[in-house]
């Protein structure tokens, strides 16, 4: 049976795809890790680049991170491509995603600014670089958040089946509440290496470029 997935959709998925082999390849055989290149440092890092905002995204830790990112993104991007058209879906996607990273980062200043303080390093500090260049954060994330809140706020009450409980949600439902357990997961300061505001900010920067599209009459 053939599936029919919207150009976009496919090229993103192929090229996340393609990334990941590399990634694993290169680590693999030549012991060269490319996340620690294209994930995004914090931007005081040492290893920061201003071109890591957009490389980020295509980079995933490891497969489950690629898989659920990619599912994701297969199950949700698929109707809002067909709905809004190629070029306005890519300009959503890259927007959400630089918009999460944009978040991130403000949150990460603080975070990193207090623990500074906390642990008494200074720039003098033999550890103060390698400190600085071991926060990064990589993944798709914050456009698959931003295409979910999408997909919540254009087909509000399609039903989704959840895995656990194995229970339907409307759609509208399934993003609040997910939204809500992000925010207190990053509130909260879980120690668990997901960068839950960068979900969140993929959440909120969708719902601001909806918003103004709407205002414009675009969508």
């Amino acid at each position: 049976m053939k599936i029919d997935i919207p150009p976009v959709v496919k090229n993103l998925l192929i090229i996340n795809g393609l990334f990941f082999l590399a990634y694993i390849s290169l680590k693999e055989f030549n012991n060269i890790d490319l996340n620690d290149f294209l994930g995004l440092h914090y931007f005081a890092a040492e290893k920061f680049m201003p071109v890591q905002y957009l490389t980020y995204m295509f980079m995933h830790a490891n497969f489950e991170h690629l898989f659920f990112n990619m599912f994701a993104l297969f199950m949700f991007g698929k109707s809002l491509e067909i709905l809004w058209g190629q070029k306005k879906f890519l300009i959503y996607y890259f927007v959400t995603g630089i918009g999460a990273a944009l978040l991130h980062t403000v949150v990460m200043e603080f975070e990193i600014s207090a623990q500074i303080n906390e642990l008494g390093i200074t720039m003098e500090h033999p550890q103060y670089k390698d400190f600085l260049n071991m926060h990064l954060v990589v993944g798709a994330s914050g456009s698959v958040f931003g295409i979910l809140l999408a997909f919540g706020m254009l087909f509000p009450n399609t039903k989704l089946m959840l895995l656990i409980p194995p229970i339907p949600i409307k759609a509208k439902y399934f993003i609040i509440a997910y939204g809500i357990i992000e925010l207190y997961l990053g509130v909260s300061a879980q120690n668990d290496g997901i960068a839950h505001f960068a979900h969140l900010g993929g959440m909120l920067f969708g719902i601001l470029l909806i918003l103004f599209w709407k205002k414009k009459n675009k969508i």
